[in-house]
């Protein structure tokens, strides 16, 4: 029997206990493989507000953005963190109560606002194609075809839709101040779902809409009179991390500090204007070729970003840009955030025939806060202006003065202001209850920064609302009569008229 025992023993032997930890760290091998491949997977499809599986817009093409700075598996990380794993958390520990609200939405309430500024009014105007109709989803649908993402606010809660890549860092800064606001009036901010494009040149044209066809609603950071795109404040607002210009009371008081280095008197009697002519800009173009202080009175400085990158951009600060009495500004490849520096500069500044409006330039009044320059001969224009500022003094100093007053009165208050009954106005507008989509993805101040590379941080943070507001936003004045706006443009081209009628006599003159 022990023999028999002994030979069924040896017939089947013992598999050596090795093999059993191998397989067990095999398979668990496997399984880390087969979840890393997922989460790679997963995340090689996640869009993000940085751009990460995101194609630049096809009206707007630029460099696809690079993202070899760091491992595949980091980056995938990095993704499925900062998209889905941050503002749950967040939200859970740093959320406000209902009733803490109710307190904060009492306290806002409770006080008197001031009243808007006038060109809040423009307002009315850019939301007037659709009083009549209403906005509806099919709407919001069909404006996707020119929007680089979509915002749809629930509850105060910040929800984006990704469809293309913005250059640089224009969504990431564009959405913070949306987060901002929202911060800054909890519970005071509808629900509202709203097509944005990130890009330079306004695209919903007012002659394509016409015998019924209803407009698409889309929000971006300019219009023009041909166009039906609605302007909200860009993204600069809150920094510009790629050109290293901070977020916008602290650049401005920067600014205006600057502009007190020297007296009117001592100030260069000439016409300065530095900037990149490359952005297929005409007028741009057409200035190069006034670079002749003797002969124009002027001063044009091509600037190089890659070499001011280099030396740390100190020879491009703003506040060292001040030191002439006459600051010109020529539209790029559309609008261009330069004006809202020039008009700080407390200089007379020279505004080239612009074409293009963002949300504040409505309030610009030609020779009250700016002096008008043709685009037509552009070079002797500048010529009789600066010809007529240094034969004027007191009165170029005085409209160099309120710009930069009217750039003072433009805090970050204001663009919150404006800001909040932009958004108010339009979501009274839709006839739909907004739902995120899908495929949208929350977003929150924690995945912002998540994202956010050191420099962005740094930006970001300095420009984040510390606390509510006590106040409520500015009282918005009830809808104008539609003439208000025809005067406003008919009173703004006649003294543009007048100015260049004493061009004209003066260089009759001269000849």
């Amino acid at each position: 029997m022990a023999k028999k025992q002994a030979w069924v023993h040896s017939s089947h032997p013992r598999w050596p206990s090795y093999l059993f930890f191998l397989i067990v760290a095999l398979s668990v091998f496997s399984l880390v493989a087969i979840l890393i491949y997922k989460v790679d997977n997963f995340a090689s499809q996640t869009k993000t507000i940085v751009g990460h599986n995101l194609e630049p817009t096809p009206w707007h093409l630029f460099e696809p953005k690079n993202f070899t700075d760091e491992s595949r598996h980091i980056r995938a990380y990095k993704i499925i963190q900062c998209s889905y794993l941050t503002c749950p958390y967040a939200a859970a520990d740093g959320g406000a109560q209902p009733s803490e609200l109710e307190k904060r939405r009492g306290l806002v309430s409770s006080r008197t606002p001031p009243k808007c500024p006038t060109f809040f009014k423009f307002i009315y105007r850019d939301l007037e194609p659709w009083f009549n109709t209403r906005i509806s989803m099919d709407q919001i649908t069909q404006a996707k075809e020119h929007a680089a993402f979509r915002i749809v606010i629930v509850e105060g809660k910040l929800f984006v839709d990704l469809y293309y890549a913005c250059v640089q860092s224009r969504m990431m800064f564009t959405l913070w101040g949306i987060l901002q606001l929202l911060k800054k009036y909890p519970g005071m901010v509808p629900d509202v779902d709203i097509m944005f494009d990130c890009m330079d040149k306004p695209s919903i044209e007012r002659n394509r809409f016409g015998n019924g066809s209803l407009p698409v609603p889309l929000f971006r950071y300019c219009t023009t009179e041909a166009h039906l795109d609605i302007p909200f404040p860009d993204w600069s607002f809150w920094g510009w991390s790629e050109v290293n210009i901070k977020p916008w009371d602290e650049q401005f008081k920067e600014i205006k500090q600057g502009s007190r280095t020297q007296t009117w008197a001592k100030k260069i009697k000439r016409a300065y204007w530095k900037g990149n002519p490359d952005v297929q800009s005409p007028i741009r173009t057409e200035l190069m070729r006034c670079n002749d202080s003797s002969l124009w009175g002027t001063e044009i400085i091509r600037q190089n970003w890659t070499e001011e990158a280099k030396a740390g951009y100190e020879r491009s600060k703003l506040s060292n840009q001040c030191k002439h009495r006459y600051k010109i500004y020529a539209e790029g490849y559309a609008w261009s955030v330069s004006l809202k520096y020039i008009l700080s500069c407390g200089s007379l500044p020279l505004i080239i025939s612009p074409q293009y409006e963002d949300f504040f330039s409505r309030a610009l009044i030609p020779k009250l806060n700016y002096w008008p320059v043709s685009s037509i001969d552009v070079c002797r224009s500048i010529k009789f202006a600066v010809d007529w500022g240094n034969s004027n003094p007191y009165q170029a100093q005085a409209i160099g003065k309120r710009a930069q007053q009217l750039m003072q009165s433009m805090s970050m208050d204001q663009v919150y202001h404006y800001m909040f009954h932009l958004i108010s106005e339009y979501a009274k507008l839709q006839d739909f209850k907004p739902v995120p989509p899908p495929s949208a993805q929350q977003v929150c101040e924690e995945s912002m920064l998540c994202f956010a590379d050191e420099k962005q941080k740094e930006l970001l943070k300095k420009s984040a609302v510390t606390s509510v507001s006590t106040t409520p936003p500015c009282t918005l004045t009830r809808s104008p009569n539609p003439n208000f706006f025809t005067a406003w443009a008919e009173k703004t081209q006649k003294i543009i008229d007048e100015v260049k009628d004493m061009e004209n006599r003066t260089n009759a003159a001269i000849t």
